[in-house]
């Protein structure tokens, strides 16, 4: 198997082969020499210079890596090339066995003006949107027009807060439209836009789903992922406590209905606005595994990275909806600059894991993402783990590096936040009253 990712993801892919007795190759940046992924790795193969464009984001290099080192398989991770139908095309047509969706069905998926209307057509509900993507802004001014202000424009081609801008008026629109477009296009290459109503204050609730090769798909539990700052999850919980079980049910069930009619094969993520009970809207579906895939793992007692290699080499599924059970609550560790980490303490205890691939001495690089370690807690009731995440984080130090420590404990100790009445706009708001008074 190889692997191609770095940090926690690939270390945690690389632990998921040893326990199936599968060697695994690495592949690795010049910055990512010494790399915890390549020395846990059976084999590692450098694949470029440090800029991800150059190495990680290299198809051809990643290829001839697995050509080189004998692998049969190859694993994207998340984030990369994960979500990339170029890539899952080539590597099957280089005759190895890709870990994650068809290529057609990540296109599909990947484009989210066919998405919606694909999930559309299996029940899927979903909020107002354009009709087409566009691409000039006098186009995205007549979809407005139709849809109703306030708007979220995003790019067509990608997530991840790229692209997305919240437009309350025609004026904002014009003013805003060919910046969005400029960022769509020099993170994906694309610069169509798509247009959708924007909900004021709605939660982010996803759904885990599995399916094998014979067609069978299993919803294994949602998370709620609300607490984000600008499009990108801080903290995230399983299951969904603010869900009012039909609610909780009927997106299962609706999640099982839509993926099967995909031929879909793999683990895959449905990523839903909940703004009440019974009003819950599709929003995108990733097709790989997803960073805070531990607290389902946790609360549902499936080694997701396993099952997902497991249906990849044609296994069946063999059981049905896991019971789900207890709480789990995950934290993302950011290093906001990079560094030599000169001091290390991560938490421990019953209940405890962490999920990482940084080290005392390890050199924190300035090309990749922020995030250097997910810090998850398992207990039986949210009010526990709660209480017990806070201490977690109290107990982390990490120097040599800024992080965000202090951010990750303000948020656990915020009355909004314990009482579940926050918005996916809460943090945002947070963050920029805070600054304001440091002012």
């Amino acid at each position: 198997m190889l692997v191609a990712n770095r940090g926690e993801i690939a270390v945690r892919i690389i632990r998921a082969c040893r326990t199936l007795g599968l060697q695994t190759v690495a592949v690795y940046s010049t910055v990512d020499k010494t790399a915890l992924h390549t020395q846990l790795a059976d084999e590692a193969v450098c694949v470029g210079p440090a800029e991800a464009t150059k190495s990680y984001l290299n198809m051809t290099n990643l290829i001839e890596a697995a050509k080189l080192s004998g692998a049969d398989a190859i694993h994207p991770g998340y984030g990369f090339l994960s979500e990339n139908s170029e890539f899952a095309k080539r590597v099957v047509e280089s005759g190895f066995v890709y870990i994650g969706a068809d290529s057609a069905v990540i296109a599909l998926l990947g484009d989210k003006e066919m998405a919606r209307k694909t999930m559309q057509d299996a029940g899927m509900p979903v909020v107002r949107g354009s009709s087409a993507a566009v691409q000039k802004v006098a186009d995205a001014q007549a979809q407005a027009r139709k849809i109703g202000f306030p708007i979220m424009l995003k790019a067509s081609a990608g997530g991840g807060g790229k692209g997305m801008r919240v437009i309350r008026s025609a004026s904002e629109l014009t003013a805003g439209f060919s910046a969005a477009q400029d960022e769509a296009r020099e993170a994906f290459g694309d610069d169509h836009m798509y247009l959708e109503q924007y909900l004021m204050h709605p939660r982010h609730i996803e759904v885990q789903v599995i399916a094998d090769q014979a067609g069978q798909v299993i919803a294994i539990g949602e998370r709620d992922c609300t607490i984000q700052t600008n499009h990108q999850k801080v903290i995230e919980e399983a299951p969904a406590v603010v869900l009012d079980e039909n609610s909780r049910v009927g997106m299962l069930k609706i999640c099982e209905q839509a993926v099967k009619k995909l031929h879909y094969v793999g683990l895959g993520t449905i990523e839903f606005l909940y703004n009440g009970p019974g009003e819950y809207y599709f929003m995108e579906m990733n097709t790989r595994i997803q960073v805070e895939h531990p607290i389902t793992e946790l609360t549902a007692s499936v080694d997701l990275v396993t099952a997902q290699l497991r249906v990849a080499a044609g296994d069946l599924l063999t059981q049905s909806r896991p019971q789900i059970n207890g709480f789990a609550m995950e934290c993302r560790l950011n290093a906001l600059t990079p560094g030599t980490i000169t001091g290390l303490h991560l938490p421990g205890g019953y209940g405890v894991r962490v999920d990482t691939a940084i080290y005392q001495g390890y050199q924190v690089p300035a090309y990749y993402d922020a995030m250097i370690a997910k810090i998850i807690v398992f207990g039986h009731t949210r009010p526990a783990v709660l209480r017990q995440m806070r201490q977690v984080i109290d107990e982390t130090v990490v120097s040599g590096v800024q992080t965000n420590l202090d951010v990750l404990a303000q948020i656990l100790s915020e009355s909004a936040f314990q009482k579940l009445t926050t918005d996916v706009n809460w943090l945002d708001k947070q963050l920029a009253a805070t600054s304001k008074k440091e002012k």
